[in-house]
């Protein structure tokens, strides 16, 4: 099939194009029936299926029955607690099969489930509990400590619920109470009534640029979430999925879970990525997909020779974040037969899928389905940090191949299936995301804060974060662009590239924490920079660290090393001066700051 796309022809093979139609064909019946949401499903599949498995894990398996019987348990006991409709529930627990039966439960009640980073503690915790203001907060026994550590800065009133075993404190045992209800199909009355028009889930955003915000995410979208992943990995019974990522992200708790479970096929839970075990894990389990995130597949591909690394039955490798770089020889490596890149955020209003596996692609949107997806690329002022406007006060589209921010058209949306924008619990948060008057007085636009680009064949290319981007020497520094580079260099285990401001200098300097196998040559790594990036893009400041901060995906936390800059007296860690007189990396110590800080060194 060939569909013109301006004056370059834009072909679409047999398989490609069979994978759009099953995915709309999947998600075309959802907005027809309002009232037929998540737990509704599970419920049907439970008869199809029966005892087949559904979710797995070392610890504990659910059939299909057993399932939509813990759904029901749970939801009969958030009736009993007189959940009001839209009332919220928080979860605070590891990755467990169980996890997902609970929030299932609570949406079929009509309450919403708030799913908690389990590596929050104190405030921040406090924090993300006081944006949704629970009526009910569940914690895992082996996660309470750091809830009463958030509980004196807690704003609002819940009442809390242990899961498993715990030491005595007065709070009451979740999984106890439950146990005590049936498991059978909820008759008319029981619980509220709620459609795809309702919220279902708060997932947090990672809070990697500032504390984290809580997404609405209504029944509508997870439907289209499962019933489109289903339709482009073309899940069936024979699939088992395997799933380490946190269940408290949208990727690992409802994309890897919904898009095998409502076409009969089973997920492997893990509670967390191990790159010892990864392999023994998908050869024991059977496991024909694999869904990935961030630094996943680099981390998989700098570990030593794996004897079970092409003995396995992996059909597919799923997720974002894999970079052209290693995408070959992560493919040839480990005998992959098909890699499917794709873009997507939690609260975004549009996506992006690599169905031809092009290495480095996010992909790219059909002509055909432009209308379903309507996304942009506008030209952006990285140093106001916001899109460039032209003389009538609209923004500038992008040429091929030119970066810019992309954004995504804000439609009337009543099934979450294209342009809606569901938002935050915050209407400022929200507000501070849309883009109005973009192209035409009135229109609004959802802000990605994503900078990428587009080539001719209507491929996207992720190029940084808005706000990662920084301008040193009249130039604009792509910080994914510098971390590609420096983490070829033999020995680079990790490294977070950032700008940092020097005084008496315009813009950012480049400054890059890395993190080492052992010691390494400084001035091999220089010249290895040297070659593959222009002057301006060559940090000036080197930080060597024996670990960075990421988040549960992988993310990079760079908030704090912005802050402490390449002052020597902020840390212990060794930092190093790009000399580009002596065209050498120089061991910052207080003298040499002082003589940046005054202007005297070359930068």
């Amino acid at each position: 099939m060939v569909v013109a796309i301006q004056d370059k022809p834009f072909s679409t093979s047999s398989s490609t194009l069979k994978a759009w139609v099953r995915a709309l064909e999947m998600t075309a019946p959802i907005a027809s029936r309002p009232g037929y949401v998540l737990p509704d499903v599970i419920q049907d599949l439970s008869t199809r299926f029966g005892d087949a498995p559904a979710l797995i894990s070392d610890s504990e398996c659910l059939t299909f029955r057993a399932l939509a019987a813990r759904m029901n348990q749970y939801a009969r006991w958030a009736a009993a607690c007189g959940l009001a409709k839209g009332a919220t529930v928080a979860l605070l627990m590891p990755n467990r099969p169980d996890y997902m039966a609970i929030w299932l439960g609570i949406i079929r009640a009509g309450g919403v489930a708030a799913l908690l980073n389990t590596n929050l503690e104190g405030g921040a915790l406090a924090h993300c509990l006081d944006l949704v203001a629970p009526s009910h907060v569940i914690v895992a026994a082996k996660l309470l400590n750091g809830f009463r550590a958030a509980e004196p800065h807690l704003n609002s009133g819940t009442r809390l619920w242990i899961y498993g075993e715990a030491a005595a404190n007065g709070a009451a045992r979740i999984d106890l109470a439950v146990a005590q209800n049936s498991g059978s199909v909820l008759e008319p009355g029981e619980g509220h009534q709620v459609t795809i028009e309702d919220r279902a889930l708060y997932i947090y955003t990672s809070g990697t640029t500032g504390l984290p915000k809580a997404a609405n995410v209504s029944h509508g979208r997870l439907m289209v979430w499962s019933h489109w992943f289903a339709g482009m990995l073309e899940t069936g019974p024979g699939d088992r999925m395997y799933n380490c990522l946190p269940m408290y992200h949208s990727i690992g708790g409802t994309v890897a879970t919904g898009a095998v479970l409502v076409n009969g096929g089973a997920v492997v839970v893990r509670e967390k990525f191990s790159r010892s075990s990864f392999w023994d894990d998908v050869v024991r389990f059977e496991c024909t997909l694999v869904q990935y995130i961030g630094e996943f597949c680099r981390y998989l591909l700098s570990a030593p020779p794996h004897p079970l690394e092409r003995a396995h039955k992996i059909r597919l490798f799923c997720g974002n974040g894999l970079k052209g770089g290693i995408w070959n020889a992560f493919k040839e490596r480990f005998a992959i037969p098909q890699i499917l890149e794709f873009y997507a955020a939690t609260e975004g209003n549009f996506s992006l899928f690599n169905i031809e596996g092009r290495p480095g692609a996010l992909g790219r949107v059909p002509p055909f389905l432009s209308h379903r997806f309507p996304a942009a690329l506008v030209k952006f002022d990285s140093e106001r940090g916001e899109p460039l406007r032209d003389g009538e006060g609209r923004c500038i589209a992008c040429a091929p191949n030119e970066t810019g921010e992309a954004i995504g058209r804000i439609e009337n949306d009543d099934a979450g299936s294209g342009g809606g924008f569901e938002g935050y619990s915050n209407e400022a948060d929200s507000e501070r995301k849309i883009l109005r008057d973009v192209f035409l007085p009135g229109d609004a636009w959802y802000r990605t804060s994503d900078l990428m680009r587009k080539d001719e064949l209507g491929f996207w290319y992720f190029v940084d974060r808005v706000g990662d981007t920084f301008r040193w020497k009249g130039e604009n520094v792509s910080t994914l662009e510098v971390e590609e580079a420096i983490s070829t260099f033999p020995g680079i285990s990790a490294v977070a590239v950032y700008g940092v401001a020097v005084p008496q200098t315009e813009g950012r300097a480049g400054m890059a924490a890395l993190v080492t196998d052992g010691k390494i040559d400084l001035d091999l790594l220089r010249l290895h920079v040297s070659e593959r990036l222009p002057p301006y893009a060559n940090p000036l400041f080197l930080r060597i660290r024996n670990e960075l901060d990421i988040t549960p995906t992988f993310k990079l936390k760079k908030t704090e090393l912005v802050r402490e800059g390449f002052d020597p007296a902020q840390s212990s860690d060794a930092i190093y001066f790009n000399d580009r007189r002596l065209k050498r990396y120089l061991r910052l110590d207080r003298t040499l700051f002082d003589r940046i800080l005054r202007g005297d060194a070359r930068v």
